[in-house]
C-alpha cells in the first residue's frame, strides 16, 4: 500500500515538473519572439512623383526614422539615378538635411524615359536603399542619360563603372531552403586582387522587401570573400553585393537568387 502511495507521488511530481517546464519554455519563446520584434529597424519613406515632364524640377524626399525616433544626423543620404537599361551611367545626387529627419533634394530629366531612384541611407551603422520608379514624359526609352545641370557625378558613384574593377559573384547551385549557402565572391583592381575591401550581402526576398538580411563576408583568400547564409523559405531572392575599401570605392552589384525547398 505504501509503496503505491510513493509511486502516486512520484508521478504527481513529475507532472507537476513537465507542466512549469512547458509554462517557462512557453515564457522564454515569448520573450525571445518580443525582443525580436522589438529590435530597432532604420526605415526610409522616399517619395517621388509618379510622372514629370522632361526638364521640370523635381524634388526628391527621403523622411529617415529609427526605432519610431526621426533621424537628424544621418551619416549619408544619396539618391542614384537611372534610366532603365543604362544602369552604368547612373548620377549621384547629394541631399539637404533639413534637420528633422527629411533629406530633399531637387534634380531633372533632360529625355522621355522610365527612370530608377535609390535613395541610399546610412544611419546607425545600417544601410538600407528603397528604389522608386519615375516615368518623365512619354515615358519612351532613347539613348541620352538622366540630365541634371547642377550636379556632377564622382568617378566612384553607385553603380557606375570603376576602371580596372572586377566583381565576379560565384552564384551557388541548387540552393534549398532552410539549408546554410556559402555566397563567394572574387574582387580585382587593375589584374590584381582586390584585398582589405569591406564586402556585405544584403539578401531579401521578394515576397517580403521590407525585410532584409545584411551578411559580412571575410576574406578568405587575397581578393576573395565568402559568407554562409540560410535562406528561410523558398523563393525568389535578391541579392546585392557591397564593397568598400580605404581608397574611397563604393560598388554594388545586384543578382538573382532561386532558392527551392
Amino acid at each position: 500500500m505504501r509503496k503505491g502511495f510513493f509511486t502516486i507521488i512520484m508521478l504527481v511530481v513529475i507532472v507537476i515538473t513537465i507542466v512549469v517546464y512547458s509554462m517557462s519554455g512557453n515564457e522564454t519563446e515569448d520573450t525571445v519572439t518580443e525582443d525580436l520584434e522589438e529590435l530597432p529597424t532604420l526605415e526610409v519613406d522616399f517619395k517621388v512623383p509618379e510622372t514629370v515632364d522632361v526638364n521640370e524640377t523635381v524634388e526628391l524626399n527621403a523622411t529617415v526614422s529609427y526605432s519610431d525616433e526621426m533621424v537628424t544626423d544621418a551619416d549619408e543620404v544619396l539618391f542614384e539615378i537611372w534610366q532603365q537599361g543604362h544602369e552604368d551611367e547612373s548620377i549621384e545626387v547629394e541631399t539637404t538635411n533639413n534637420g528633422d529627419g527629411t533629406y530633399t533634394a531637387e534634380t531633372s530629366f533632360e529625355s522621355n524615359g522610365i527612370y530608377e531612384i535609390y535613395a541610399h541611407t546610412t544611419a546607425r551603422d545600417l544601410h538600407t536603399m528603397p528604389k522608386k520608379t519615375i516615368v518623365v514624359g512619354t515615358g519612351a526609352v532613347d539613348d541620352k542619360a538622366v540630365g541634371n545641370q547642377n550636379h556632377e557625378s564622382g568617378e566612384n558613384a553607385y553603380g557606375k563603372r570603376v576602371e580596372g574593377f572586377v566583381l565576379q559573384f560565384m552564384e551557388p547551385e541548387h540552393v534549398n531552403a532552410e539549408s546554410e549557402t556559402e555566397l563567394m565572391v572574387d574582387l580585382q583592381m587593375d589584374g590584381n586582387p582586390l584585398k582589405e575591401a569591406d564586402v556585405r550581402y544584403e539578401i531579401w526576398n521578394d515576397e517580403m522587401p521590407d525585410e532584409r538580411a545584411w551578411v559580412d563576408a571575410e576574406e578568405m583568400e587575397p581578393g576573395q570573400y565568402i559568407a554562409a547564409h540560410s535562406f528561410t523559405k523558398a523563393g525568389t531572392y535578391h541579392i546585392i553585393i557591397h564593397v568598400e575599401n580605404e581608397d574611397g570605392l563604393h560598388k554594388h552589384e545586384e543578382y538573382e537568387l532561386l532558392v527551392n525547398h
